[in-house]
């Protein structure tokens, strides 16, 4: 299966259901919406390197071919099972003014960061199924120690901007988003 996705402008683009749907459009945090469907909410950092983006990736941050990049994946837990993967890129040009924080995110949600901050614009959102070709499907096979899922897997991105820096924030949701329900409190 293919190593290149296919983002869409449109959720029906990926044929979502109802439920798939609406995870892939809210535009709010996604971790402030997950922490409404769970006990406890975690970042687990997978790691936080300089990599090669992703084929599909460059563009989407404004570089001219694939080339190193400030690269971080994270899993997103909700009462310790693992239910979206946050995969995070921006240009190795991007300075600490633009984003002061990146460097020291650790173990912290980096949505809280970029929704709590009035410099960061959030970008139009795109969406894709991921096939197990796919490096970010592969990453997080390796991560839960699996090594295949059945079907494709729902995708969502877009760029945040502030000041002159861009990042581009892709979520891949795991199947066991479906089974999340809004907790009373």
């Amino acid at each position: 299966m293919s190593s290149f996705a296919k983002w869409h402008d449109h959720p029906n683009g990926v044929h979502p259901t109802a439920l798939m749907r609406d995870w892939l459009t809210d535009r709010a945090s996604l971790t402030y919406k997950l922490m409404e469907h769970c006990t406890q909410f975690r970042v687990q950092c997978l790691h936080q390197h300089r990599a090669l983006c992703l084929a599909d990736e460059y563009a989407a941050i404004s570089l001219p071919q694939r080339q190193l990049v400030q690269e971080r994946d994270v899993l997103l837990l909700c009462d310790g099972r693992p239910v979206v993967l946050g995969h995070t890129v921006l240009s190795m040009a991007a300075t600490t003014t633009e984003w002061p924080f990146f460097g020291t995110l650790g173990e912290r949600s980096l949505g809280t960061t970029l929704f709590g901050d009035p410099l960061v614009a959030r970008g139009q959102l795109q969406f894709s199924r991921l096939y197990q070709g796919h490096p970010l499907v592969r990453r997080m096979c390796s991560a839960i120690g699996m090594t295949a899922f059945s079907s494709p897997l729902f995708a969502r991105r877009s760029t945040f901007c502030r000041k002159a820096g861009m990042m581009l924030v892709t979520e891949v949701f795991f199947p066991e988003i479906k089974l999340l329900r809004k907790v009373l409190r």
